[in-house]
C-alpha cells in the first residue's frame, strides 16, 4: 500500500509541474495567469508568448503524462497490489491508469500554483499515448480537423477527447478488433473524456455564446 502512494503522490507532483508559468516566468519575467484567457496552459503561452514558447510548454506537458504513466508507474513497482484487482489488465497495467489520473489531477490542480493550473489535454494525451496508442492517433487527427476548420483550440480539444472513447468502441464492436482489457478501458476512456470535457466547461460556455476566442495568429509579447 505504501508503495502505491509513493508513486501516485509522485504521479501528482509530476503532473504538478507548472510548465506554462514557469516558461513564461523565464522568458518575459510574467505569470501566464495574468495575461490572455488567464489559463496557465500551452495554448494560452502560444496565444501571448509566441508558437515556440508555447509549443515547447505543451510537449513538456505532454511528456508530464507519459513520464508518469510510462517510468514513475515502475519505482517501487511492487508485483502484489493492496486491492485485488477484477480487471483483465496485469497489474501493472492498472497502476499505470492510476499514475496518469494523478498526473492530471496534478496538471490540473497544481500543487506549486496555488492549485490553479491547466485544463490537462497535454497531459492526459501524454497518457493516452503511453496507453493506447492507436485510439490517441485518432483523436489527434481529429483535434487537428477541427482546430484547422474552426480556429478553435478548446473545441479541437473537446472533440478529441470524444473520438477517444468512440474510436475504442468502434474498433471493438463494429471492427472486432478484440482489444485486451475492452471491458475495463472503455470505461477508463469515458472517465478521461469528462473530466477533460469538465475542465473545459467555461469555455464550452464561451462557444456557446461566440466569444471563445480563436487561435488566428501568434504573438510574441504579452497581452491582456
Amino acid at each position: 500500500m505504501v508503495n502505491l502512494a509513493i508513486v501516485i503522490l509522485l504521479s501528482y507532483i509530476v503532473g504538478s509541474i507548472p510548465t506554462s508559468i514557469i516558461a513564461s516566468k523565464i522568458s518575459r519575467g510574467l505569470d501566464i495567469r495574468q495575461h490572455g484567457s488567464g489559463n496557465a496552459g500551452g495554448t494560452n503561452v502560444m496565444r501571448v508568448l509566441g508558437w515556440k514558447i508555447g509549443l515547447a510548454v505543451i510537449l513538456f506537458d505532454l511528456f508530464k503524462g507519459v513520464i508518469a504513466t510510462m517510468f514513475v508507474a515502475r519505482l517501487f513497482w511492487d508485483p502484489s497490489l493492496p486491492f485485488q484487482n477484477r480487471t483483465p489488465f496485469e497489474d501493472f497495467t492498472v497502476v499505470q491508469i492510476i499514475c496518469g489520473i494523478a498526473a492530471i489531477l496534478g496538471h490540473v490542480w497544481t500543487l506549486f500554483a496555488g492549485f490553479r493550473g491547466g485544463k490537462g489535454v497535454a497531459t492526459g494525451a501524454g497518457m493516452l499515448l503511453a496507453l493506447a496508442p492507436v485510439e490517441f492517433a485518432v483523436a489527434v487527427v481529429i483535434f487537428a480537423a477541427v482546430f484547422s476548420s474552426s480556429r478553435y483550440v478548446s473545441l479541437g480539444s473537446i472533440a478529441g477527447a470524444v473520438a477517444f472513447p468512440l474510436t475504442m468502441f468502434f474498433r471493438e464492436n463494429l471492427f472486432k478488433v478484440n482489444i485486451q482489457g475492452y471491458h475495463t478501458l472503455i470505461f477508463f476512456a469515458i472517465g478521461t473524456s469528462l473530466l477533460l470535457i469538465y475542465t473545459h466547461r467555461e469555455n464550452i460556455k464561451r462557444l456557446m455564446r461566440g466569444t471563445e476566442n480563436k487561435l488566428t495568429n501568434f504573438r510574441g509579447s504579452p497581452r491582456k
